[in-house]
Order: structure tokens, then C-alpha cells, then sequence
């Protein structure tokens, strides 16, 4: 196998974040091309067959199979190439360090120290004397999901080189803008060609992620009416106001930044305007099917109590799901569950089922009919600027790649 390491910086020095002020356009950021068309010429490179790099950047290539598998079913694999927009992002600067243990430095922005204690990341304790690729602080790395990109060029790369090695026909994937809740909808599936799949888009090494929240976006749009301060007793609107008073009817518990585990939540993205006009977008997020639907009942009885108080017509609030708790689907395909539990295993890992407090592309194909689960790509800290991806945890998901290819690619009888 290649330097994994030096893949890993290679894309994140390509800034690919996606952009929910994309207006529609797939994908949402043109600085997504460049990182697919890099892609799509290693994977060429590589000798992957069919290597496809669309208008929308979706990348796509297949593979073949070791001698005698060629009948078996098609296994997936995919990562998302945009990274997120909520953090500074451009340019971003990647490089490899040796960890030696204490705080993991990224740099020093603006006089202040950007770190991680191992007493916040405690995966740290285990890596000193290792290699951990970072940034200088400046920018998130792109870890998420650009270590799952390298994961599975390293793993084609190792086909490659020793074709010998058992493995079902392939298919690949790296689509954009799935930070923005888009993703894989364009992926053509019949053309693609995989009975099942795997995302490579969760953190830690040994997470498999067979459930997501259900998820939609909310947009709360309120009117005001102006008038001179002086004479605005009884006239005045405040299109502000109103959208603060929304906000204040929301449960303060059930904010991202208050819960864990299955508990879902509301998360207010972005607020602007000004007296007249005035917006919102929040997401909301549940594990539980039930519970997400009661979500979007109090955003919309808050919306009611608002125009009652303020005047009808002064807010209202309208939804765009975005995806499914895949875990409504996953379960019934325990083939996939046990191929993935035991890759792991093969390579001394230990594997745990996460519920993960996000969504995939994995989520979403799963609904179109292709079963997905998600496995780790080794980020840490994601979406912040202290993001790092320690390289052994790379390494190991190639070889957990391997064995997954290996158990869904025993030739028959073999």
C-alpha cells in the first residue's frame, strides 16, 4: 500500500467545502470539481474500469473481481468529497505530524493556541509516538470525509497490486454535497450497479453506523411593519422580535449542544433580517420516528402562538426532509451487518453499532432501495478546526476494506 498519510494531505489541500447558499446548483460550490476531477484521474490511474466524472461531480468507477467471483453480487463503496461549511475552510493547510503525547497542537491563530487534550479526545492517550494528520489551525482538515476517500483508494490501490486478493465486482462512488443534505440523490443506481454498499463516513476506528435521525430542515419566515419609533405604539411590527419570540417557545433542553445519544433535538443554523423581514433556518433532527414528527407539531404551534400574539401573517414555517433513520431498513440485511462486524474482528478490532447523530449518503440510498450501512473513516473532531485523523486508524480500515471484500467475495463453495 501506498502513503496513506500523503493521500490524505493531497485531498485536504483541495478546499471542497459545499455551501447550503449553493441556489440549487449541484453541487452547491465549484472548488467540489477540482476534487473530482482529481479523482477521477487516479482512479484511472489505478485501472478502474468505466470511470465516469459527471457535470454534477459525481465520481463513479468500477472494479473488477478476483478470479471466480466474477458472478457474485456487486459491493458498493462510497465517501462524500465536500466538506463542511460551517468552519473556516480555505485554504487549508494539512500535514502530518508525530504525536509525543500532552495537548495535539494544530498551530497558533491570532495569538491563541488551537489544541486537543487527551482528556477531551481520550482516543489521544493511545497515539503517542504515531502519526496524526492535522492543519495548522487555520481551517477544519476535511477528515470527514476525505479520509474515507483515501480509505478506499488505498484499498483499490492494494487490488491492484496484488489482483489475486478475493473480492466481489466493485463499484465507486464519491458524490458532493452531502454536508448539505444532498448527496447521493443523483447517484444512478442502476447504472452503478451494486446490490449493497457501504458508506465509509463515521469517526472513530470500529464504529458501524446502522441508524441516523430522521432529519428536515425548517425555514421561519416572519413580516414586520416599520414606522418612525416615535409614533410606533400600537403599529409597529418587529419582523426580529417575532422570530426571537419563536425561538424562545423552542425547548432550551433540546438544543444540539444539551443532548446525546438518541435524544434529538432543534438547532438554529442562521437568523438575519430586520425590521420588515426576517428569517430562520434551524434543522431538526430524531432518531424516533414518532418524536420527529412532534418536532416539526411544536415548530408549528409555536408559529401559531406567535401570529396570535403579533397578528396573523406575521410568521410562518415550512419543512424539506432531507433523509430517513436508515435503521428502519439496515437491520433487515443481516448478511451486511455480519460481513462488517467480522472485517473488523479479522483485524483484532473490536466493532460497536452507533446510533450516529447525523446523517450518510448511506441513509439516503438506503431509502432508494440500495442497503447501506456506514463504517469508520477514523476522523476525530470533525467540522472544527481541531479535526484530526490519526494514520494508523487509516491503515487499519484498508486492511478492515480487505476482509469485508474478502467475506462478501468467497467464490462459491469456497
Amino acid at each position: 500500500m501506498g502513503d496513506i498519510a500523503e493521500r490524505l494531505v493531497r485531498y485536504c489541500a483541495i478546499a471542497s467545502p459545499s455551501s447550503p447558499d449553493g441556489a440549487g446548483a449541484v453541487p452547491s460550490t465549484p472548488s467540489q470539481h477540482a476534487m473530482a476531477a482529481l479523482l477521477g484521474r487516479e482512479l484511472e490511474e489505478l485501472g478502474a474500469e468505466d470511470v465516469s466524472v459527471d457535470a454534477h461531480a459525481y465520481v463513479t468507477a468500477h472494479w473488477p473481481a478476483s478470479p471466480g467471483c466474477e458472478g457474485l453480487p456487486r459491493l458498493g463503496l462510497c465517501a462524500h468529497l465536500d466538506t463542511a461549511w460551517q468552519a473556516v475552510g480555505d485554504p487549508v493547510r494539512p500535514r502530518v505530524v508525530r504525536y509525543g503525547g500532552g495537548p495535539l497542537v494544530m498551530g497558533e491563530v491570532d495569538g491563541e493556541t488551537v489544541a486537543v487534550t487527551p482528556e477531551e479526545e481520550p482516543v489521544l492517550l493511545g497515539l503517542a509516538g504515531t502519526d496524526v494528520v492535522v492543519t495548522d489551525g487555520t481551517s477544519l482538515l476535511g477528515g470527514d470525509d476525505k479520509a474515507g476517500i483515501a480509505e478506499i483508494m488505498a484499498y483499490l490501490e492494494r487490488l491492484a497490486a496484488d489482483p489475486a486478493i478475493p473480492h466481489p465486482p466493485l463499484a465507486v462512488a464519491f458524490v458532493p454535497d452531502e454536508e448539505v443534505g444532498h448527496g447521493a440523490s443523483l447517484l444512478d443506481i442502476d447504472a452503478w450497479g451494486a446490490a449493497w454498499a457501504f458508506t465509509l463516513d463515521t469517526g472513530p476506528l470500529g464504529e458501524v453506523t446502522l441508524e441516523t435521525f430522521n432529519a428536515c430542515d425548517a425555514f421561519v419566515e416572519a413580516r414586520g411593519r416599520a414606522v418612525h419609533t416615535g409614533w410606533a405604539k400600537g403599529v409597529l411590527v418587529n419582523a426580529c422580535e417575532a422570530l426571537a419570540a419563536f425561538h424562545g417557545l423552542l425547548p432550551a433542553a433540546e438544543r444540539p449542544e444539551h443532548t446525546e445519544g438518541r435524544e434529538g433535538f432543534y438547532h438554529l443554523v442562521s437568523m438575519e433580517g430586520e425590521c420588515e423581514r426576517a428569517r430562520a433556518h434551524y434543522i431538526v433532527r430524531d432518531h424516533d420516528r414518532a418524536g420527529f414528527e412532534r418536532r416539526r407539531d411544536v415548530m408549528a404551534a409555536a408559529c401559531d402562538h406567535v401570529n396570535r400574539a403579533m397578528g396573523a401573517g406575521t410568521l410562518s414555517v415550512s419543512f424539506r426532509d432531507t433523509y430517513r433513520n436508515m435503521g428502519e431498513e439496515v437491520g433487515r440485511h443481516p448478511e451486511l451487518l455480519e460481513a462488517a462486524f467480522g472485517a473488523f474482528r479479522d483485524v483484532g478490532v473490536e466493532p460497536s453499532a452507533v446510533p450516529m447523530r447525523g446523517g450518510t449518503d448511506g441513509a439516503q440510498l438506503t431509502f432508494r432501495g440500495l442497503p447501506c450501512p456506514n463504517l469508520s473513516a477514523g476522523y476525530h473532531l470533525a467540522h472544527s478546526r481541531r479535526e484530526f485523523v490519526p494514520v494508523r486508524e487509516m491503515e487499519v480500515m484498508v486492511d478492515v476494506l480487505e476482509h469485508l471484500g474478502r467475506r462478501l467475495g468467497s467464490p462459491p463453495g469456497g
